[in-house]
């Protein structure tokens, strides 16, 4: 069973991944937060700093967040020219402005779209492409025919998020929803949410058990230790978490050479990793306070043994 890291917008960037790949590993995937091409717009080198080889030590996947077949064909060349043989398309991403302009998960909402899209892509290109999907916009009912719709394309990869657009990410993941692509995809098949933990993970696998791959998101973030506790490694440990923040804390300075940024950079992180310590209530009062990066660092030392 393959494990991928999901992407999550602002924090899993070269410097995370890298740093996450070198204290953790045990993933055989990692994803970009997804770059946006446009028909009428040149791709930048600062649209692509993210996954410029040089600065990427994983095994990386590019994400596309796309609904226009020409501007997709330009940047495939762009990734490609890189060194890259896979892009991921997202139609999962639920944001208001990205579903607005019918991109991420706003593509489900006309399906007549997606498959011109997908066959306008398919027509052309040679790279491998994979999807990440919801299961509907408004409802699950409408997985039947946006499964159909894949199921005409060699898609390489279907990872399936199976809530719609309009529940974000509330109510549980939808496990019928889910069974219509693992009986009726005709491609590889990833399960993706609500994974937190090794005991999550058994459980998917033991009810899907053709399944290729398990992708994982926010529950990496919060246990950036999961991948090796999946695969029978040691438990994550408090003086783990307390390294890796360091580590990252010395790479961001670096990088965004300022103490404020990588100080609301940390935050965003351990507000994930604080979870692992329902308790501790005044740590996280403090984390959330923290004006320094002495008194993030000051909070977190005070952790208790996991």
């Amino acid at each position: 069973m393959k494990l991928y890291f999901a992407p999550l917008e602002g924090i899993t960037t070269y410097t995370y991944r890298n740093a996450h790949s070198e204290m953790f590993g045990e993933c055989d995937k990692y994803f970009s937060p997804f770059i946006t091409p446009t028909a009428n717009e040149k791709i930048s080198l600062k649209s692509l700093r993210d996954i410029l080889p040089e600065k990427n030590k994983t095994n990386l996947v590019v994400q596309a967040l796309c609904n226009d077949t020409e501007a997709f064909w330009g940047f495939s060349e762009k990734v490609k020219d890189l060194g890259y043989n896979e892009i991921n398309l997202n139609f999962g991403c639920p944001s208001g402005t990205v579903v607005k302009k019918m991109r991420g998960a706003g593509a489900l909402r006309d399906i007549d779209s997606l498959d011109r899209f997908l066959d306008g892509i398919f027509l052309k290109t040679d790279m491998t492409i994979s999807v990440k999907t919801r299961t509907g916009f408004y409802s699950h009912d409408e997985f039947d025919e946006i499964l159909s719709i894949y199921n005409k394309y060699p898609i390489s990869e279907l990872i399936v998020h199976p809530r719609t657009r309009e529940e974000y990410y509330n109510n549980l993941p939808n496990e019928e929803s889910f069974g219509k692509a693992y009986s009726g995809a005709k491609t590889k098949l990833s399960f993706n949410g609500n994974v937190y933990s090794a005991k999550d993970y058994e459980r998917i696998i033991q009810k899907y058990d053709r399944l290729d791959s398990v992708m994982i998101g926010r529950g990496a973030i919060k246990n950036p230790a999961i991948f090796r506790e999946i695969r029978g490694g040691k438990p994550l440990a408090t003086k783990e978490l307390v390294d890796f923040s360091n580590l990252l804390e010395e790479r961001y300075l670096k990088v965004l050479g300022s103490e404020i940024y990588t100080l609301h950079k940390l935050k965003e992180i351990w507000m994930y990793m604080v979870q692992n310590f329902p308790e501790e209530k005044k740590i996280l009062k403090a984390v959330k306070k923290a004006n320094r990066l002495c008194d993030l660092n000051s909070a977190i030392g005070c952790l208790s043994e996991l």
